[in-house]
C-alpha cells in the first residue's frame, strides 16, 4: 500500500506540475481553460490526498510494512 501511495502521488504530482509548467512555458489562455484547469486541480487535489494519506496509515499497517 505505501509503494502504491507514494507512486500514485508521485505521478498526479508531475502531472499538475507539468500542467502549470506548460501554462507558463507556452500561452496563458491554456490557463483559462475550464478543462486544463479543472485537470490540474483534480490532479494536484490527488497527489496531496495520497501523500496525506500515507502519512495518516494507522500503526498497525505501519508495523507490517
Amino acid at each position: 500500500m505505501k509503494a502504491y501511495l507514494i507512486t500514485t502521488g508521485t505521478v498526479f504530482g508531475l502531472l499538475a506540475l507539468a500542467h502549470v509548467w506548460r501554462v507558463i512555458g507556452e500561452s496563458r489562455s491554456l490557463g483559462v481553460d475550464p478543462w486544463f484547469v479543472a485537470i490540474t486541480v483534480i490532479s494536484a487535489g490527488m497527489s496531496v490526498w495520497a501523500f496525506s494519506l500515507l502519512r495518516h496509515r494507522p500503526e498497525a499497517s505501519r508495523v507490517q510494512n
